[in-house]
């Protein structure tokens, strides 16, 4: 089975050798290493979309009688190719075919005519986010004794692995490519996890006026029965975004930092610096997006380089075995949603004018 050295090979060497790599993968998926590691290559199969823009997903089954922890998570992607990079964990692909089992589809949200791709969704039911990269984001490794569990009875049974490609131009001159993430997973009788991962995501629709700055905000109650130990984020805009922060709100009005950072940097998960931080039920989760539109139009929340994004992505953990089943936390954004409209926002949508400027203010460590 393919070690630590491996994975790095696959990163570092020519695309064949990932390919490679990937078949011995595909013929020996159960053999585990000397410390039981698993190494799954999530690896698009030579893709060559034509049209920019494009979104294509390929799915993964899991062991469908044992589950599996994921511990690592290892890029095999430039920025100069993939313009972000997702995992999904989906009860159903969004296509699937018993005979090609690595079968590629297109899942973006944008109607295309053009697309050389079969269309369908991401997952057809059951989808929750993972993981997620962009911008030459480092390996991510989980805190000791965390893991994402997937297979068996999870309700994950597919993995799937999503690339957005927003320029074609190397494809249309010839060229073919293997992005993906290469993930290190745990068999089910690991004694080196006993806290499992979970994922909130947090984000918006809504619009930014020309020659303006906006606020976009997003939050949500947690209301079932857990407490939730943050211990990276992650956030994400495209072009316009200045600052990106999320908070824990209790209910008594105090507000938390989880995390913030400045989305054109490296948009890896960032460890949460609160290390002693729990959410628990009862408490609100909020984000804000700081976006500043210099350009003469309008710009709006979509799938595509030239429109927005505002999302803050938040891993945590609990001691335990039950994790968050709304997964999902969005709201409408400008101009029909603020905090300071919002009633879950303690004291009638109050925010401290402190809170205000530090959501938006970045500190000397995170420029």
């Amino acid at each position: 089975m393919l070690d630590t050295l491996s994975m790095k090979m696959c990163v570092n060497y020519h695309h064949l050798l990932c390919l490679l790599l990937w078949l011995t993968q595909c013929m020996a998926s159960d053999v585990l290493s000397d410390d039981q590691s698993i190494v799954l290559p999530m690896l698009m199969p030579e893709v060559q979309p034509t049209q920019k823009e494009t979104y294509l997903c390929t799915a993964f089954k899991m062991h469908s009688r044992e589950h599996r922890y994921i511990v690592e998570f290892q890029p095999n992607a430039t920025m100069n190719t993939a313009h972000h990079i997702l995992i999904y964990g989906c009860k159903i692909p969004g296509y699937h075919e018993r005979d090609t089992p690595r079968i590629v589809w297109d899942c973006g949200e944008m109607a295309n005519s053009k697309s050389e791709y079969i269309r369908a969704p991401t997952c057809a039911s059951g989808s929750e986010i993972i993981y997620a990269w962009a911008m030459d984001a480092p390996a991510l490794v989980l805190p000791q004794g965390v893991g994402f569990k997937v297979g068996g009875d999870t309700g994950v049974n597919y993995l799937v692995l999503q690339v957005h490609y927003a320029n074609v131009d190397k494809f249309i001159n010839g060229g073919f490519d293997n992005s993906g993430i290469i993930l290190k997973l745990l068999p089910q009788n690991t004694k080196k996890v006993n806290k499992r991962a979970g994922v909130l995501l947090l984000g918006t629709g809504g619009m930014i006026s020309n020659k303006s700055l906006e606020h976009m905000e997003t939050a949500c109650t947690i209301d079932e029965p857990l407490e939730l130990h943050p211990f990276a984020f992650r956030t994400h805009t495209h072009k316009l975004g200045k600052v990106v922060s999320g908070w824990r709100i209790t209910p008594d009005g105090r507000w938390t930092l989880v995390g913030r950072h400045n989305p054109l940097k490296p948009q890896m998960f960032y460890s949460v610096k609160n290390k002693d931080l729990v959410i628990r039920e009862g408490d609100v989760m909020a984000a804000r997006c700081t976006m500043d539109n210099y350009l003469p139009n309008i710009i709006r929340i979509g799938s595509t380089g030239d429109d927005e994004m505002c999302n803050f992505y938040m891993m945590y953990y609990v001691n335990g075995d039950t994790i968050l089943e709304k997964k999902y936390c969005f709201t409408a954004g400008p101009p029909f949603y603020y905090w300071s409209t919002d009633p879950i926002i303690p004291n009638d949508g109050y925010v401290p004018k402190t809170i205000d400027i530090e959501a938006s203010r970045l500190s000397e460590d995170e420029q």
